[in-house]
């Protein structure tokens, strides 16, 4: 009976002492581990003693459980995994890096027409001078007047007197117009009076109120008053006008027509 207990024990004891070098490898004593002797038919040989103290090997065993429990466990540490958050956070970013900047745009340039209308407001008393030595390239505007001595490429409007002693190679609106030995090649438009002095040449249609023609105009002219034809004019054009006024040495190509006078002309031949 005790032999069998004892080699219960011992296949107890070698169970238990293979489990514990798998749990701490190399910290228990290779003499404390009984090594499990095998024949060729795979049995197990008891090689220990018959004389075995139990409460000595019990005592061991409860060595061996403390220096079990003493040794730290290994903690496993779970590697941080992607979360959708920060994905999203990642992809966001990439986006927002892709975004150019508003200051990087390029700003739409205004290339709307200048309006060749007199400009609204009230007349301002300053006159604008345009020396004799200067040459403008471009469209004036003021709400003032202009003194056009040397010469301008380019529209004029204003809603004062333009007076032209210059050149100007554009269209011109105001509100008075004047030229003394000028050279204008271009429309006139003005709401009160046209005068074209004497060595003055005017390549363009003119319309006023009034006018006072002593230069040459090769154009029409159309003004809703009156006329005046001086006698140095030259005039290669229709005239249409409330009434005419023709001086002696004037010359006019073209057809005069009093279409804004108070008179119904064709009224007075019918029924006749």
């Amino acid at each position: 009976m005790e032999e069998i207990f004892m080699g219960l024990f011992k296949e107890f004891k070698d169970d238990f002492s293979q489990a514990v070098n798998e749990l701490v490898p190399g910290d228990v004593p290779e003499k404390e581990v009984e090594p499990k002797a095998q024949t060729a038919d795979n049995l197990v040989v008891d090689t220990i003693g018959e004389n075995v103290d139990v409460a000595s090997e019990l005592s061991k065993l409860d060595g061996l459980l403390e220096h079990v429990e003493e040794q730290p466990q290994e903690t496993t540490v779970p590697r941080p995994t992607p979360s959708e958050n920060f994905a999203e956070h990642t992809i966001n970013t990439q986006k927002e890096e892709q975004i150019p900047q508003m200051n990087d745009i390029p700003q739409p340039v205004n290339t709307q027409p200048v309006n060749n209308n007199v400009l609204s407001g009230d007349v301002q008393d300053e006159t604008s001078v345009i020396t004799a030595s200067t040459v403008l390239t471009g469209d004036l505007q003021s709400s003032g007047s202009f003194d056009i001595q040397g010469t301008i490429n380019g529209n004029v409007m204003c809603n004062g007197k333009i007076v032209v002693t210059g050149t100007v190679n554009g269209n011109t609106n105001s509100s008075e117009f004047f030229a003394d030995v000028a050279k204008v090649e271009g429309e006139i438009v003005s709401t009160g009076t046209v005068k074209i002095g004497a060595g003055s040449v005017i390549i363009g249609n003119i319309s006023a109120s009034s006018a006072v023609i002593a230069g040459a105009v090769k154009g029409d002219i159309d003004v809703q008053g009156p006329v005046v034809v001086d006698t140095s004019a030259v005039i290669m054009g229709n005239i249409k006008s409330r009434s005419v006024q023709i001086n002696n040495g004037a010359v006019i190509e073209g057809f005069c027509s009093q279409t804004y006078a108070d008179i119904d002309v064709q009224g007075l031949f019918e029924g006749k």
